[in-house]
């Protein structure tokens, strides 16, 4: 049976046709990012590739080509007996690797001749990363957002997880890029993806809302973290209707120390974090602050950080940066319980109707 190809533009719109895309990279390459679904079968390993390139260069190409030959034939066996043998007659695989070549190709050959219908991606993940990027600015003007404003501590986060509970359209940003979005959003532990896998993270997103429904959506910064949030999308909720969330300085203090209660259980972390700020407030203030973390008064410190860094800079920034939030719908939570975030979700779902839904 004849290997398809799929043109690169057009594959973002029929992956579902295909019951397993394959990843043809290293482990590495598919780390990076890959195509949202895919499984990762390296027709060679990390080792194998830098071994082969070192052959290729330091030998001769074909050298380099019989190796990789014998490498690439092991591991593609291997995948078949874990992958494959179950496989019905019916079964419809969606192949690619960095260019759409040897390594894609190889694996192609042998699926079709074994009888599976099989198309390879054209020019495979470059030209499908430069197709996803040409196709995330039509997205993200084909929806209407609503942007949940607020200062820092103020449950935004939250009010988005209750919205999504109650099956509203949301867009975590925070969750995709892996960070908290402040100078002291970095999450311990936790690596951040790479801006590739962030941008395929965000069209993955964008593709399953319902363009009729609403999308709700923090008010980011331009960068979340490391990671950069697409023009085309940071325009479009700059230009969106606002939600205005407040909570009172007590319960914010309260529910920070709850979403960082890694600071809290390690403050020798939160220390070192509080440094990145002595450009911005200085090296008293900062010492002053790590000074009292050590000794235990870090709700105190944490409350002067909202009063004195954060919410000066949220009122410049939300001001500049949000057309619509001077007309903000007010949504004031008593506390930080889920009981009062379900109601707030419950009734901004309910504040919507076709005329500022699609706004």
């Amino acid at each position: 049976m004849p290997v398809h190809t799929l043109n690169a533009t057009l594959a973002p719109a029929r992956l579902a046709e295909f019951d397993t895309i394959i990843d043809a990279r290293t482990e590495d390459e598919y780390a990076l990012d890959h195509v949202p679904g895919a499984v990762n079968w390296p027709t060679l390993n990390n080792a194998e590739r830098i071994e082969i390139g070192t052959l290729y260069k330091q030998v001769n190409p074909f050298e380099a080509r019989k190796r990789g030959a014998a490498m690439s034939a092991r591991n593609i066996a291997a995948h078949i007996e874990r992958e494959v043998l179950d496989k019905p007659r019916d079964w419809k695989p969606l192949l690619y690797c960095w260019r759409g070549g040897n390594r894609s190709g190889a694996l192609a050959t042998i699926l079709s001749a074994i009888g599976f219908h099989v198309t390879l991606i054209e020019g495979g993940y470059k030209s499908w990363r430069a197709a996803l990027v040409d196709a995330v600015p039509e997205l993200a003007r084909g929806l209407s957002y609503r942007v949940v404003c607020g200062p820092t501590g103020s449950g935004k986060t939250r009010l988005l997880h209750a919205l999504a509970a109650q099956g509203a359209q949301v867009l975590d940003l925070e969750a995709l890029a892996c960070h908290r979005s402040s100078v002291l959003g970095h999450i311990p532990g936790l690596a951040q993806p790479s801006q590739k896998r962030f941008d395929s993270l965000i069209w993955d997103a964008l593709r399953g809302f319902d363009p009729a429904r609403v999308v709700y959506v923090e008010s980011e910064s331009k960068k979340v973290g490391n990671v950069r949030v697409p023009d085309a999308l940071m325009d479009a909720m700059r230009a969106s209707p606002c939600i205005d969330l407040r909570l009172s300085d007590e319960q914010r203090v309260s529910l920070l120390l709850e979403d960082y209660d890694f600071y809290v259980k390690d403050p020798a972390i939160f220390c070192e974090r509080l440094q990145a700020l002595t450009e911005l407030r200085g090296k008293a203030t900062v010492s002053d602050w790590v000074a009292r973390v050590q000794a235990g008064q870090t709700p105190a410190v944490v409350l002067e950080l909202l009063t004195l860094h954060y919410d000066p800079m949220y009122s410049q920034s939300i001001d500049r940066n949000f057309n619509q939030f001077a007309s903000a719908l007010p949504c004031e939570l008593r506390d930080r319980s889920a009981q009062a975030l379900a109601e707030a979700a419950s009734m901004l779902i309910g504040s919507e109707t076709p005329a500022n839904a699609h706004a």
